[in-house]
């Protein structure tokens, strides 16, 4: 194990500066790196908030590759976790000269499965030419494949449909009785994943396998050393996930599917078989129709006020039940039949509980979508279940982001996640934004829920958007107030001839559109939350974020209602406890799309005059960078006539 110290790592002429391109000393990382590496050795919990520009990545490898323990990195997407696996960790174990091995693991739908590419290539029922070709494609590349990771096969869409017949889920992969076993792409990543010191994971992942002991991750939990959270702001949302019980008429839709290969391929001469599969698929249907609109959110008061809901429930579970007893009698003809009875039963089991679940740490809501109808049970708090975890055995937990607090505190993020016994660091970004930035808030804007306030968004950011010659994100609290944004400033671009290209989040996928962005150099693209974080475009391809709105939880949101009157209940104050850092905090994301690097210069526009007009908006504003601020739209055009100058 190396001798170097973390000093000797990050000083002005130290390891890094030596061995990687463009880096550069800063004070913030040196002491966030000595804050981890001190949590690492003690096995105590660190919350370390580091603003852009920190290099955080760097400040917590570096100690966790130097100490020599085994290291679990979860980060919270997938582009993240493979910048880390492919890019960062190389370097920096390149660099430190350390001889530790490093494995990637995905929740198993991103790796190809032999069983079911084998079983559509048979079944040959595709929903598309394309996906006919697809089936060939994904054939070749699981024949040469050592990963099996459909990451690595760019010819063939992320968002294809094909992708869902030829990868497993935790419901249909049969397991020790699949006849592929022994060449399993994903028991092979759980292999090297156990094998290795440092465990690149994603945080769905790491909570879906540690609650639901999918093996996996709770497999390597015991003999993990340190846990590092990266973007740890999204645990609570995450970890609400998996600490619940959700179950959906899509999973129903799921097992008739696999019902139907199976009574075709393995059990024709059951009749019975083929009467209950479409008398659930139907079942399932009818009960999606009781619900009027896609895109609602429902509490269970409403949802069972709905007229038909109780009928068209005990039917679809009648249908369920009937499905499962035939699947009982043919069970033992094949694995697959045997797992389709397991999964009936489960899923019975999940109808019935959501129904009757009386528990008061759980908020039980309905969520609508086009084709299927998912029944919510989430809890009302975290930290007591997540607090198991922390306590199981002595190890070291790392929560890290660029926004965890409000104003320097981390209570509330501390009190989310059950960490009082954590440590806290902040380190301010070493950006001059002073220099680099304008935060500029429009007058004589009316109040946020007029009918009127989205054409005066668009209004207000028209003669900035002239003056930055486009080069926007204009981000938006909900799809709705997007879409009417979108519409309004093509009108007025067209009107006003205006060039700059319009881009809309949906037109394509993310990483496309932002492919798009930064090749065109002065286009506006219109997004919601897909945009609010994640995205780094650095450069004067991006130059001005306009945000609509103060990001406030929609006050009809059936589990932050319930929160609400909790908190309220104990006599605290929900909004200032828990709607307020709720907004901060996604703020921060929002404004910290503007400057990624040391030579990036802009303007953050903030439409909604409550930052003003209310006395928690100080609270709001100073949690943001320490930009320049401004009223007057006479500075943001001097901002960007020096830039043209400068440029």
């Amino acid at each position: 194990m190396s001798t170097y110290t973390i000093r000797q790592v990050f000083e002005k002429d130290g390891i890094l500066a030596t061995h990687i391109e463009g880096y550069s000393e800063r004070t913030q990382q040196l002491e966030m790196a000595l804050a981890i590496a001190d949590a690492i050795e003690h096995n105590t919990q660190l919350v370390a908030e580091a603003g852009t520009g920190t290099g955080k990545t760097f400040a917590y490898l570096v100690p966790a590759l130097l100490t020599g323990g085994k290291v679990i990195i979860s980060t919270g997407t997938k582009n993240l976790q493979d910048q880390l696996y492919s890019r960062d960790l190389p370097n920096v174990r390149d660099a430190l000269k350390v001889p530790v091995t490093v494995a990637m693991l995905k929740g198993r739908a991103n790796y190809v499965c032999h069983y079911h590419l084998n079983r559509a290539e048979q079944e040959g029922r595709f929903a598309s030419r394309e996906d006919a070709k697809y089936v060939h494609v994904i054939k070749t590349f699981a024949e040469n494949s050592k990963t099996g990771d459909k990451g690595e096969l760019n010819s063939v869409p992320e968002n294809a449909m094909i992708w869902a017949s030829v990868t497993s889920t935790r419901d249909n992969c049969l397991g020790s009785d699949c006849s592929y076993y022994k060449e399993c792409f994903v028991m092979e990543a759980r292999k090297k994943a156990l094998a290795a010191d440092v465990v690149v994971v994603n945080h769905h992942l790491f909570f879906a396998d540690v609650m639901l002991r999918d093996e996996g991750i709770a497999e390597l939990l015991p003999t993990a050393n340190t846990v590092i959270f990266d973007e740890a702001h999204q645990l609570p949302e995450v970890a609400g996930l998996f600490f619940g019980e959700d179950v959906s008429t899509s999973q129903l839709h799921e097992l008739t599917q696999d019902c139907t290969a199976a009574h075709l391929t393995l059990a024709k001469d059951c009749t019975e078989l083929g009467k209950a599969i479409p008398n659930l698929e139907k079942a399932a249907k009818d009960f999606r129709l009781v619900f009027a609109y896609e895109g609602s959110r429902l509490p269970v008061q409403k949802a069972l006020a709905l007229k038909g809901f109780e009928q068209a429930y005990q039917h679809m579970q009648n249908q369920l039940r009937a499905l499962a007893k035939v699947l009982e009698t043919q069970a033992a003809r094949d694995p697959l039949l045997e797992k389709c009875w397991q999964r009936s039963e489960a899923l019975y089991d999940l109808f019935s509980r959501w129904q009757t679940a009386e528990n008061n740490n759980l908020v039980r809501w309905v969520e609508v979508f086009t084709h299927s109808v998912q029944l919510h049970a989430t809890p009302l708090s975290v930290a007591e279940g997540f607090g198991k975890q922390l306590n199981a055995q002595p190890r070291a937990w790392i929560f890290t982001s660029a926004t965890l607090a409000v104003k320097s505190d981390f209570s509330h993020y501390i009190e989310q996640m059950g960490l009082q016994a954590a440590k806290t660091g902040f380190w301010e970004s070493p950006f001059n934004y002073q220099e680099q930035a304008l935060l500029y808030v429009p007058p004589d804007m009316p109040d946020p829920n007029s009918p009127s306030y989205t054409a005066c968004v668009v209004a207000a950011a028209l003669p900035v958007l002239q003056a930055s010659g486009g080069r926007a994100f204009v981000l938006s609290t909900s799809l709705r107030a997007m879409r009417e944004i979108h519409a309004l400033l093509k009108e007025d671009f067209s009107e006003n001839g205006i060039e700059s290209p319009l881009l809309l989040q949906g037109e394509s996928s993310r990483t496309e559109l932002l492919d798009r962005f930064r090749k065109l150099g002065n286009a506006v693209l219109v997004g919601s939350q897909s945009f609010w974080e994640g995205v780094d475009v650095r450069g004067e391809a991006l130059s001005v974020v306009i945000i609509d709105k103060l990001p406030f939880a929609p006050p009809d949101d059936p589990v932050l209602s319930a929160r609400v009157d909790k908190l309220n209940a104990e006599g605290k104050n929900a909004f200032m406890e828990y709607q307020l850092p709720y907004s901060v905090i996604t703020l921060k994301q929002g404004a910290g799309r503007l400057i990624r690097d040391e030579n990036d210069r802009g303007v953050l526009m903030i439409c909604d005059p409550r930052l003003i007009s209310k006395s928690y908006g100080k609270k709001i504003w100073q949690s943001l960078p320490p930009f320049k601020r401004t009223r007057e739209i006479a500075d943001v055009q001097a901002f960007f006539e020096v830039l043209v100058e400068a440029g």
